[in-house]
């Protein structure tokens, strides 16, 4: 019986190229200065394809922290000053428009409806998934909202996860872990949680399938999954 779920929020929530992908762009040249030797070093060192607007499934930005991001781009760059790359960072992710991968507050609406627990736990810095929680208009329909500076950790340790199970009184085995990426899955598996992934990240089904009870297209689909599973909490 599944009573809690927790989401990664980029790419689980929000299709991760969709609203990243162009983006990322206008980023990396701001911070390159527009020098076209510097940019194309740096995306080479993210992983992003800067003929497709888009990141590579191996790309680090996928499941690491902001933190870790930042570390590669001031490695490249040569940049001194850490923490205020940090902060131009997160302020641009903050504006950043969200691609929706399903309807979200109806989705989650419905699944409060329906007896879960929700939770996000997320790579990214909690100031700026908030703001994007909001500006989605479901900030409030979760009893957990975490980032990797919110002193719980960052995935792919398991952290987050427990903190969210102590929090909503529920063992690990009565939660669900859902993401885009292999980080999500360890961190699920590590919790003593299943695990669902979802392809609206830029991993590929045979990347996911080993480390997920479940791949599915998007998070729309996990409700069908957990009846056919017998898994719902009513």
């Amino acid at each position: 019986m599944i009573k809690g779920i927790i989401f990664d929020k980029d790419g689980t929530l929000f299709d991760f190229n969709a609203t990243w992908g162009t983006w990322a762009r206008g980023m990396l040249e701001a911070e390159t200065g527009g020098d076209p030797v510097l940019f194309a070093r740096l995306a080479e060192a993210l992983g992003y394809d800067t003929n497709a607007n888009r990141f590579a499934a191996g790309s680090v930005v996928i499941a690491s922290t902001v933190g870790e991001v930042a570390d590669v781009i001031q490695r490249v760059l040569g940049l001194t000053d850490r923490s205020a790359l940090l902060d131009r960072m997160n302020s641009a992710a903050s504006e950043v428009q969200q691609v929706e991968a399903v309807p979200l507050r109806p989705y989650y609406e419905d699944l409060r409806s329906a007896g879960f627990k929700l939770g996000i736990a997320t790579n990214d810095a909690e100031a700026p998934a908030r703001r994007h929680l909001e500006r989605a208009g479901v900030a409030e329909l979760f009893d957990f909202i975490a980032g990797y500076d919110s002193g719980f950790g960052a995935k792919p340790e398991p952290g987050q996860l427990i903190g969210f199970s102590e929090i909503v009184a529920l063992d690990p085995a009565e939660c669900l872990m859902v993401g885009d990426s292999t980080h999500d899955l360890h961190a699920g598996r590590a919790a003593g949680m299943r695990t669902v992934g979802v392809l609206t990240g830029p991993a590929p089904r045979e990347e996911l399938a080993p480390h997920a009870d479940a791949v599915l297209a998007h998070i729309g689909e996990i409700p069908d999954w957990l009846a056919e599973e017998n898994l719902t909490p009513l």
